[in-house]
């Protein structure tokens, strides 16, 4: 679109033009009133995409206030790129996890890629050098020929930009269900480490300093990105496609290079990644932050087409592309450190003291807009809130018990579903191992890096069952966080924080609102009680397609601390004649389970319980044991219950089984999803110390014989199989499936 194409801002008001972009009318007679005039076309355009969910969280806000956003611990809270967390020895941890879900639904291989880009400059504008990738995808059923290809290149294009970055993806989940066929959830995440003197923030302070640009042109891909995320998928939303961005990772790599470096130098005020909303968010938010308002002049803004207008240039969300502000006067040296990396560093405007965004665009200025009403000053809306009618209907259900005839072929059945099967086939695909310092790689509770030149390391993790939260947000929500701490603590690790990405429908359906407020409930009170403080994160709503909504799913992203290497801890079984304890007692909570799914092709009732205080005292008590040296593996017992999780420790170990007796109704003992429970092996002679440590039950023992030999009390046979054929019915389902 050419300038003199732009309507005039009497038609965007007549003819309703700023509702294409995304206001309603409401809000366009709020930015009337802002200005005291009527907006033009640029201007709206600025409006729109800050004022999107996806930038501004007008729908979201309320609910985020409840979590709890500081710790002893917390150097940085949500507000910046990513949250940062000390660990000791002047040693900080930077993390985030963020959405690409709409984008990823159109064009996957790119979205997913752009995602994993996106999250990674978060992490190093902070000042931090990424040092791992997690994930959390969801998918509808593997049956359906359009979900193999989203999956496929959604692997694919994380893999493309991870591997070629030199970053490691070293975990992550995903889960399979039809809530998701038409809407994929692709969230990723970005783990970084920095010096505390190193932390830099996206602020624009100092009058008459230099805005620069450093990186990647612009061009005219993700015009509208931010609003496109903030609206449902149609069968229209193909069209759409231009709003896809594209990657290129060694750009990315250049750039994360030249950014680190330029951190660490004296002359560097503020710097912020041009993500969502590209140049309008960076600009407007490091000068609101900072108090000031931004000059910049558009003619000077590097660009990769010809004829771009101010709004195209404003609104695009072209890749691997930095907003720094300098010292005035030192601008030779941000060239020189930028240029040593094949990049140019551009200057195209300056710090003012007016809290006003100013655009010149061929000797005209094309936008004036106050700095705070795009950044700070958007409507925020507390949306009706209504309990869905399923929901009453769950909770007056009786507990239902699958029936179950053969519990081997049950077992068997339950680890070819494929949101238990192994993921071997995706995470072969990333590199796990690049930079040398994975220490538990893709498959167990949670991955865990060390930190060179210490004796530490980080456990990472992403969670969350969204089918428990489908039938009852709130407990939903505190099963997330908890499951999360969980496969920390399994891994030998104190939990530090969490990030999360809260993935929902449409808010403005009083249904799904009330699963929005239910769910951060739950999250929020299981952060206090676990001492998991919120630092950051992403709201992506409207997860619709055609009217109907994904599972409520806010995943949660969580690190923890790992004070001594020979604390790492994992699943798998260690030795023949360990002890195996379970840490939990059993009911029958089938609701959301893997069994129920399984057998009734759906998931119906309440979802299993969880006491906040017995997780939290549990934990304590496992990660106590693993510092004492006493505990030789540990795992959760989590889907397909503790059937499901003594496979999972004997497929991991070599050439070694397990005999195990249990007690109670058989069907629940095997695949009840009862809550704070644990999976433990033991040396014979820590037996003593770890008993009066640690509230546990006995219940066999780690053989030689690789068969998994489960009875009953009554010496009664319920599952004799050998571990070989349950590895390879695990690990064959999902290429199954794709082929």
């Amino acid at each position: 679109m050419s300038l003199l194409l732009e309507p005039n801002p009497e038609m965007i008001k007549s003819e309703g033009i700023y509702k294409e972009m995304g206001l309603s009318d409401e809000e366009f007679l709020m930015v009337e009133k802002i200005l005291g005039r009527l907006p033009n076309y640029t201007e709206t355009g600025l409006f729109s995409v800050m004022w999107s969910e996806h930038c501004s969280y007008k729908n979201s806000k309320p609910v985020l206030r409840k979590f709890p956003t500081e710790g002893p611990k917390v150097l940085q809270g949500p507000g910046e790129g990513a949250g940062i967390v000390d660990i000791g020895d002047n040693q900080a941890v930077v993390f985030k996890i963020e959405s690409h879900n709409h984008p990823s639904a159109i064009e996957p291989y790119q979205g997913a890629a752009t995602g994993v880009g996106g999250i990674i400059r978060d992490v190093f504008s902070m000042g931090a050098r990424p040092i791992a990738l997690l994930n959390s995808l969801r998918f509808g059923e593997l049956t359906s020929p359009r979900v193999k290809y989203l999956f496929e290149e959604v692997v694919a294009g994380i893999a493309g930009y991870g591997n070629c970055v030199g970053i490691p993806t070293v975990g992550g989940e995903i889960q399979f269900d039809p809530s998701y066929d038409g809407n994929p959830l692709v969230n990723a995440m970005c783990v970084g480490l920095i010096n505390h003197e190193d932390i830099k923030k996206g602020q624009a302070k100092g009058v008459g300093n230099t805005v620069m640009y450093v990186g990647a042109k612009t061009g005219r891909d993700g015009i509208h990105g931010a609003t496109f995320a903030s609206e449902e998928l149609s069968d229209a939303s193909e069209e759409k496609r231009p709003a896809v961005q594209v990657g290129d990772p060694f750009m990315e790599k250049l750039l994360l290079e030249a950014c680190l470096e330029i951190v660490k130098w004296d002359g560097l005020v503020g710097i912020q990644d041009m993500g969502a909303a590209g140049l309008t968010s960076s600009s407007a938010e490091m000068a609101s932050k900072a108090g000031s308002g931004i000059e910049m002049n558009l003619d000077l803004v590097p660009q990769r087409e010809t004829g771009m207008t101010g709004y195209e240039m404003m609104l695009s969300e072209s890749q691997e592309r930095m907003l720094i502000v300098v010292e005035a006067g030192r601008e030779h040296e941000a060239q020189e450190i930028v240029s040593k990396y094949g990049l140019e560093a551009v200057s195209i405007g300056k710090v003012t003291d007016d809290k006003m965004l100013r655009l010149i665009h061929k000797g005209e200025v094309i936008a004036d807009v106050p700095v705070d009403a795009l950044a700070e000053e958007a409507p925020v809306y507390h949306k009706p809130s209504a309990e869905p009618l399923y929901y009453k209907e769950f909770q007056e259900m009786e507990v239902d018990v699958p029936a179950v005839e053969n519990y081997e072929d049950t077992l068997l059945a339950l680890l070819q579903q494929p949101t238990i099967a192994s993921k071997e086939w995706v995470y072969d695909q990333y590199d796990y191992q690049v930079r040398t310092n994975t220490v538990v790689v893709p498959g167990s509770d949670a991955a865990v890096v060390r930190i060179r030149g210490t004796e530490k390391a980080l456990a990472m993790t992403t969670d969350c069952n969204s089918r428990y939260l489908y039938l009852d947000p709130e407990v939903g929500g505190k099963i997330a966080v908890a499951e999360a701490a969980r496969n920390i603590v399994c891994s030998g690790a104190k939990p530090l924080a969490i990030t999360d990405c809260l993935n929902f429908g449409n808010p403005e359906k009083p249904e799904i609102f009330w699963q929005i407020e239910k769910a951060t409930d739950g999250m929020s009170e299981a952060c206090r009680t676990l001492e998991a403080p919120v630092i950051g994160g992403n709201v992506s709503l409207y997860n619709e397609t055609n009217g109907v909504a994904v599972y409520p799913t806010p995943v949660v992203g969580m690190v923890g601390l790992i004070e001594d290497l020979s604390h790492i801890t994992t699943q798998e079984f260690k030795a023949a004649g360990d002890l195996i304890y379970v840490i939990g007692e059993t009911g029958a909570e089938f609701g959301g389970s893997e069994l129920q799914k399984m057998t009734y092709g759906k998931i119906f009732g309440k979802a299993p319980a969880i006491d906040l205080e017995v997780e939290a005292f549990r934990q304590g008590q496992v990660l106590a044991a693993i510092r004492a040296g006493l505990v030789a593996s540990a795992h959760d017992i989590s889907e397909g219950g503790l059937g499901v999780a003594l496979a999972e420790s004997a497929m991991g170990a070599n050439g070694l089984g397990a005999r195990v007796t249990v007690e109670g109704e058989l069907t629940s003992a095997l695949f009840s999803e009862t809550q704070s429970r644990f999976v433990l092996s033991v040396k014979p002679e820590n037996k003593e110390k770890f008993e009066q440590m640690v509230k546990a039950t006995l219940i066999g023992e780690v053989t030689s014989t690789n068969t998994l030999h489960i009875e009953t009390k009554s010496r009664e046979v319920a599952v004799h199989l050998l571990v070989d054929d349950m590895r390879s019915t695990w690990k064959g389902a999902i290429p199954c499936l794709l082929n």
